[in-house]
């Protein structure tokens, strides 16, 4: 599929620009493979310039004779033209350009990880095995991580102002790269074609592979061009030029090392690196620090876990290459997209602190932090983390929805005991709607007014729940962007929020804690309504209803339909699971037989709850270094798959009946 138009990108934007006309943008089509969805934003307030970043555009692009649209592209790329208020990005970039100074971003005060407890391994039949190791700084700054400090050489701006003024920053980044051209032996030139060396090495990538990437993805930008307005109001268009062809043969004068990716299983698209992670023997019966496993062949892959590494890149590197550790399959570098392999596809990570999801999934790491709301993800980490899963979702036929791309937190317990010690990344400012898009499978209504099921999706930009506990508890996040909801046990914004028994025992209240999921609903997942009252919807949510606002002229939600599931008719409630374990007579002698143990949430009569997979009950048995002691169990009970809350969870499929729901 590469090199087309991911599927109903153009309509997606087409519907997102009616949804969206009384609020002051609207979306416009991206036409290229793996162009991002362009989504509404502020506008700029009352009597602003709109045009001014434009102007600045064409201003540094005239001073240092850098081509425009070279610029835009790079920038895009980076940064998707915003400011973020002047905040570094998770890689200690700033601005449009995306001008790294680390030292000074590492200055600010270290963001709260992701809260969580869980046993990374999520198996109560092995020793527990925990991610929450202290994380060490990491010890020198790469050059790639103080260009800002260059560019204010280059300008004579100051690091301020390069920080903080979003023209200067243009202007230090448009410095930068015609620096880059002098020193590649290159002349300067009008055409953006001649540029395709400077660019790549702009990306501040060590290998050249990498580099390469990064300038092939900005290359793709400026043939199928965008248009948005940033997140400061500002309208800006890099305008298409479908036969533009860089001269690629430049890449002989980029003089970075070959990169080691051999064995690799990544799309021919991205940059991939091999660092293993440890399969190692250790003290007193333990190992590290994943399972070795023959998937498909032994066990399906259903699903890919998107997590934040909750640490910088260094230091994530280090950690997966630690044998006493956990692990996980790739990590995604911020900077520029950069991919490491770590554990073979057919092996089992652990990562996900749920047996079952680990034994049956792929884990993806990006670095990032979630209760750091300005540390903002690049375009470049967003698209190549989308070709991976699109590459990934293809080889092993899983299906491209939050059914099945889950993040880590929408990954169950596996009891009552681990649910509150589960971990909440990527959190609520992971961009789902820009990554469906990536994807190809952009969120579209499948159904009209009155489909029985909604599909959450409000326009990132403009949605701004508070949270708290980004820094200090109870203290205010900073506003931003969000792809969740908020969910009320009535409809009216001054109910109390919806409860989860599992998170908080013994009837305590949801928080708007930005690590508590009790009472939250994200982009993607799909919900079966309850009841419709004026602007506000009411969806079926751990055994009650949970309501949230979803204005008719703008909307958080898209009609829908689907499979539901119900409890059986006579049944007065059903019990949900954290895993889908076989039955106790399926268990061979040597297999220690593993509990079917309900979780503290119930579905009652007549509530509906939105359908996944269908799966039989199985049990991957690994508990030694010794793999001929492995073991699958396969039973006879078959389970469903469905969105019970924030998280999903399973039922046995002798409790409910599945009907289909919409008009």
């Amino acid at each position: 599929m590469r090199g087309s138009a991911p599927v109903g990108v153009a309509r997606h934007d087409a519907f997102r620009t009616r949804r969206t006309t009384k609020r002051a943008a609207t979306a416009v089509a991206a036409a290229a493979l793996l162009l991002p969805l362009v989504s509404a934003a502020p506008t700029a307030t009352a009597g602003s310039d709109t045009g001014s970043l434009q102007r600045a555009f064409a201003d540094a692009s005239a001073r240092y004779g850098v081509p425009q649209s070279v610029l835009l592209g790079v920038s895009y790329l980076e940064s998707r033209w915003d400011g973020h208020r002047g905040a570094p990005s998770v890689a200690g970039g700033y601005g449009p350009m995306h001008l790294t100074d680390a030292r000074t971003a590492l200055a600010r005060e270290a963001p709260h990880h992701s809260e969580g407890t869980e046993d990374a391994r999520g198996d109560s039949a092995r020793p527990r095995k925990t991610a929450e190791a202290e994380l060490p700084a990491a010890s020198e700054v790469p050059a790639r991580l103080k260009t800002l400090t260059k560019a204010a050489a280059l300008t004579g701006l100051s690091a301020r102002e390069l920080r903080e003024n979003p023209a200067a920053n243009i202007s230090g980044g448009a410095a930068l790269l015609a620096d880059q051209q002098r020193r590649l032996g290159l002349k300067a030139s009008a055409e953006p074609a001649d540029w395709y060396a400077a660019v790549a090495r702009y990306s501040g990538a060590n290998d050249a592979r990498s580099a390469t990437v990064f300038a092939d993805q900005v290359y793709d930008v400026l043939r199928s061009g965008a248009s948005r307005t940033t997140d400061a109001g500002q309208r800006v268009t890099l305008a298409k030029s479908p036969g533009l062809a860089p001269d690629r043969a430049q890449k002989r004068v980029l003089g970075l090392r070959k990169a080691s990716g051999g064995g690799t299983e990544c799309p021919s698209s991205v940059a991939c690196e091999s660092v293993p992670a440890p399969y190692q023997e250790l003290s007193d019966g333990d190992y590290g620090n994943h399972d070795l496993a023959d998937r498909p062949e032994d066990q399906s892959v259903d699903y890919i876990v998107i997590h934040d590494t909750e640490a910088t890149w260094e230091t994530t590197l280090k950690l997966v290459q630690d044998p006493t550790y956990v692990s996980w399959h790739y990590s995604l570098r911020s900077s520029d997209g950069l991919i490491a392999q770590h554990v073979r596809t057919k092996d089992v990570g652990w990562h996900a602190g749920n047996w079952y999801i680990n034994s049956h999934s792929i884990g993806l790491e990006h670095e990032g932090f979630l209760a750091a709301p300005d540390a903002w993800y690049t375009e470049a980490m967003y698209r190549t983390s989308a070709r991976l899963v699109r590459y990934l979702a293809r080889k092993y036929d899983i299906p491209v929805d939050r059914q099945h791309i889950l993040g880590h937190d929408n990954v169950p317990g596996t009891t009552t005991a681990s649910i509150k010690g589960m971990h909440t990344d990527p959190g609520p400012y992971w961009d789902w709607d820009h990554y469906f898009a990536l994807l190809g499978r952009p969120l579209t209504p499948t159904a009209g007014p009155r489909g029985g099921l909604v599909t959450i999706d409000p326009v990132y930009e403009m949605n701004e729940p508070e949270y708290t506990g980004c820094e200090k508890a109870g203290q205010p996040c900073a506003p931003h962007g969000s792809g969740a909801v908020r969910l009320y046990s009535a409809p009216s914004e001054d109910a109390p929020l919806v409860k989860d028994e599992g998170l908080h025992p013994g009837g305590g209240d949801s928080t708007t804690g930005v690590n508590d999921t009790g009472a939250r609903a994200s982009t993607g997942q799909q919900f079966a309504v309850a009841e419709r009252k004026g602007e506000w919807t009411a969806i079926w949510y751990l055994g009650q209803k949970a309501w949230f606002l979803n204005p008719g002229e703008e909307p958080t939600a898209l009609h829908a339909k689907g499979w539901v599931a119900t409890p059986k008719e006579g049944r007065t409630e059903i019990p949900v699971y954290g895993r889908a374990y076989p039955e106790k007579a399926a268990y061979p002698a040597d297999v220690p037989v593993q509990a079917v143990s309900p979780l503290p949430y119930s579905l009652k009569a007549g509530q509906r709850y939105a359908v996944g997979d269908r799966t039989h009950g199985e049990y991957f048995y690994a508990p030694t270094f010794d793999t001929s002691k492995h073991a699958v169990v396969r039973g006879k009970d078959v389970y469903y798959e469905i969105q019970v809350g924030h998280r999903v969870g399973y039922v046995r499929a002798a409790d409910v009946d599945i009907r289909w729901s919409g008009r």
